[in-house]
């Protein structure tokens, strides 16, 4: 349930010139408008579940967004059933999207395969069919070095551009290969949203040296048999996964109404997992790779 300090789960990635959602939650429209994240963007949303406080928000989003105008199509992602609840609202409450949607229904794997990225999604270990989901940058290329590419007397422009894309260039008689002049291509971010879940081996697995880690924290350490009942974590479990991990950091997230401060939450996952927080609403973290 939200509390008046907390609203339901929504995480959006910023990446580039893209949203990426992961849930939305009931209000969600309203705290994109407060994070000026935009209701134009180029768009994706990944659903983890079907219960309600992961995509009540849903509609609410879709009609705002009709509303103001939105043009660019958008992609919805998740389990069975996401398919009929969208069009099912769609259709009862007699509203008329002017924005092309298409929903997807997905499984374990690959869910999308961009140039520069791929989300994959694992089963959590919920009560119900549910998702995890893991942003994977793909390699990106390596540094340019101006000064290399003007002893080599390769001329600024066009040719630049192609020694930065990995391309070698032909200079009069003479061959520039890219590796003259880029270095060794560097790794991407690697992003891992997992709510609803117990700690479970595919999980972990998914979020094997994450640079961040989002992960269910349900409950504190007393609550154990509760957590295990419902299907969550405790936030002593989610940090001791994140260190069997390797993760660089770790956000505790889908925290239980029960709790008007988290501390305790925050002072048991640290024991396991020092670089930990708690999620705020409109908290933003901004992720680099780990080198």
């Amino acid at each position: 349930m939200p509390t008046k300090g907390r609203n339901l789960p929504s995480v959006v990635v910023r990446r580039e010139n893209e949203v990426l959602m992961f849930d939305c939650g009931e209000g969600t429209q309203k705290q994109m408008a407060l994070s000026r994240i935009g209701f134009n963007k180029k768009m994706k949303t990944f659903i983890t579940h079907m219960h309600g406080d992961h995509v009540l928000g849903l509609p609410g989003m879709l009609q705002s967004m009709s509303l103001l105008g939105r043009s660019k199509e958008l992609n919805i992602y998740g389990p069975q059933g996401i398919r009929d609840y969208v069009e099912s609202v769609n259709r009862t409450v007699q509203f008329q999207l002017v924005f092309p949607l298409r929903i997807h229904e997905v499984g374990p794997g690959t869910v999308v395969n961009e140039p520069y990225y791929e989300i994959k999604a694992v089963r959590a270990n919920h009560v119900i069919p549910c998702f995890s989901y893991g942003l994977v940058e793909k390699p990106k290329p390596g540094r340019f070095n101006p000064k290399k590419a003007q002893t080599l007397r390769v001329p600024k422009g066009p040719l630049w551009k192609r020694l930065q894309l990995g391309q070698d260039v032909k200079i009069g008689s003479r061959i520039v290969k890219s590796s003259d002049v880029v270095g060794s291509p560097r790794p991407g971010a690697k992003l891992v949203y997992a709510v609803d879940t117990r700690p479970c081996s595919a999980v972990r697995r998914l979020a094997s040296n994450a640079d961040l880690l989002i992960h269910d924290g349900s409950f504190d350490d007393s609550m154990k048999d509760k957590a295990k009942e419902y299907g969550h974590s405790t936030a002593s479990e989610a940090a001791n996964l994140a260190r069997q991990a390797r993760v660089k950091q770790l956000v505790l997230t889908h925290i239980s109404a029960m709790y008007n401060n988290p501390r305790v939450l925050l002072r048991q996952a640290r024991k396991i997992h020092r670089r930990t927080v708690i999620a705020s609403d409109l908290m933003v973290i901004e992720v680099n790779p780990s080198n």
